[in-house]
């Protein structure tokens, strides 16, 4: 690194500070927290998917595809569920919470049931989202430092305080328009990353004949994940496609980090756009990180000295990196490999991405926070004192956030795959809850907390002792334990339920046709990829 990537990286800074004050004005809770409700479908799309592809998907996905033991592009079944999920969300969830007129989505629980599901819920997504976002800031810094040579705690300081000044100030506006321009960076350095990889490479023609070809097989269709006690039964088709559609109708349909954004949109059209848009481009962008990470995987293999200083810088940080080695590859890849001025464009890309994730967490703990906790306690907050509030909520919560990132270290070492799981375990049961208290009239209070637990306790059960059953599937069974078992309560144990707000399906045919015919095209794309690379 030069004096042209440390001005590249300063310049990128102080304009996400003139980004916040940009945005400064914002009266009320719908100018804070959903814009105005004035959001168009492009930046809001554009941002959900920025929220999603954070830092570890930047520098992890890659390593798993091009050298962990068992990796591949079998990573692409992730998004197989996604089109899936989208079509559901749009007829069947989104335009009764959008109807709803509400900030945080887990307010609607409370509408339909009482307030103890809607504490229940919220109170797992604040600590759990505070959690994986100081873990995810905590490691991309830690790979700053050992690549750069910038002090870990610099990092989490850059990454922490820019974020938390302009979110403090321009709120729900200021995230996402500060998402946009962190996608388009960070689909740029992914560009970039793929390009650089061949040229190294001697060219594609060259790239096709040295990769390990079995790392082109996509799609399983013998691999069911009931007898994964050795890792074995992973990524198979079904378990992909089902276990994802729950994951991701949950995630984008009761996550707040995801529903605000489709709350703050300007009309049920610019959701159903909203929609359409993550379930087509989200493979897309996939595959294009995916195949880089063949790429810079097969340069690793055959290059002596990228492998040499891939050692050493881990064997620098064993401490810190233990179990992490892979992770190193793109770091090190844009340091060996780049000129000056364009690393500072990549590292740039991988804040954006830490950034993304952060802004969009400490926006939305903030939101569910005021709404489901303060405003229990304080109903007569005028505008000025609701805005006031929320931007010192804002402060609170990035900064526990920093917290965790700054002690992260004791626990890090197996954190990572333990978000993933501690996800879907609460994922299948939050569907669940909200597909009660949408689609059933008879279901009660008692009836779906009762489901939520059991469903809860039952995925931890078999993580606990039911390894044999990959973790994917948790997604599924939890939502249909919680959902079985808060009906049939409801119908023993009779109580008077609460209607809430009317549920409507939204008609969307051409839309639902698309996304179901582009979930065939992508499953016939990752089956025949080999095919189609000529090899």
């Amino acid at each position: 690194m030069n004096w042209l990537d440390y001005t590249i990286i300063v310049v990128y800074l102080l304009g996400f500070l003139g980004l916040g004050y940009l945005f400064k004005e914002n009266k009320n809770s719908g100018d804070y927290f959903l814009g105005g409700r004035s959001m168009g479908w492009i930046p809001l799309s554009l941002s959900t998917m920025a929220t999603q592809l954070s830092a570890i998907s930047f520098i992890s996905a890659p390593a798993f595809v091009g050298i962990k033991e068992g990796g591949g592009l079998q990573w692409l079944t992730y998004e197989f569920g996604v089109p899936l999920a989208m079509a559901f969300l749009l007829i069947a969830l989104i335009p009764s919470l959008y109807k709803a007129g509400i900030v945080s989505v887990y307010e609607y629980l409370e509408r339909r049931f009482d307030a103890s599901s809607r504490l229940l819920i919220s109170f797992v997504f604040q600590i759990s989202r505070s959690v994986a976002t100081g873990v995810m800031v905590y490691t991309m810094a830690l790979i700053l430092q050992a690549t750069t040579g910038i002090e870990f705690w610099i990092s989490v300081l850059l990454i922490g305080v820019i974020t938390l000044v302009y979110s403090f100030q321009g709120g729900m506006k200021a995230v996402i328009w500060g998402d946009v321009v962190q996608m388009l960076i960070l689909f740029l350095g992914i560009v970039i990353c793929l390009g650089y990889g061949i040229s190294a490479l001697g060219g594609f023609e060259n790239f096709l004949t040295q990769v390990d070809t079995e790392r082109l097989t996509a799609v399983d269709f013998g691999k069911w994940g009931f007898n994964n006690a050795d890792k074995n039964d992973e990524f198979g088709f079904w378990p992909m496609v089902i276990g994802g559609f729950f994951l991701y109708a949950s995630y984008y349909g009761t996550d707040q980090t995801q529903t605000q954004r489709m709350l703050s949109a300007k009309s049920m059209g610019t959701i159903k756009k909203l929609l359409l848009a993550n379930g087509l481009f989200r493979f897309p962008v996939t595959l294009t990180y995916c195949i880089m990470g063949l790429v810079l995987g097969t340069l690793l293999l055959s290059d002596i000295g990228f492998q040499e200083q891939v050692n050493q810088v881990y064997e620098a940080n064993i401490s810190s990196l233990e179990g992490k080695k892979a992770d190193l590859m793109v770091p090190v890849f844009i340091i060996k490999y780049l000129p000056n001025g364009i690393i500072g464009i990549l590292l740039v890309a991988i804040m954006s991405a830490a950034m993304s994730s952060l802004s969009s967490s400490v926006n939305s703990l903030s939101a569910v926070t005021i709404e489901d906790v303060v405003k229990r306690f304080k109903k007569d907050l005028t505008d000025a004192q609701y805005v006031k509030y929320s931007r010192m909520l804002s402060l609170f919560w990035g900064l526990v956030c920093l917290f965790f990132a700054f002690f992260a270290g004791s626990i890090e070492g197996t954190i990572i795959e333990v978000i993933n799981k501690v996800g879907s375990i609460f994922f299948g049961p939050m569907l669940a809850a909200f597909m009660l208290a949408l689609l059933t009239k008879k279901t009660h209070a008692l009836g779906a907390n009762i489901g939520i637990v059991v469903g809860v306790l039952l995925n931890m059960y078999l993580w606990l002792y039911v390894p044999q059953i990959f973790w994917f599937w948790w997604n599924a069974i939890g939502c249909a334990a919680t959902f079985i078992t808060a009906y049939a309560l409801s119908i023993l144990l009779p109580r008077k339920a609460k209607e809430g707000i009317p549920f409507e399906w939204y008609s969307a045919k051409k839309e639902i046709g698309l996304l179901l015919g582009y979930f065939v095209l992508i499953v016939l794309v990752a089956v025949s990829l080999k095919s189609i690379l000529g090899l």
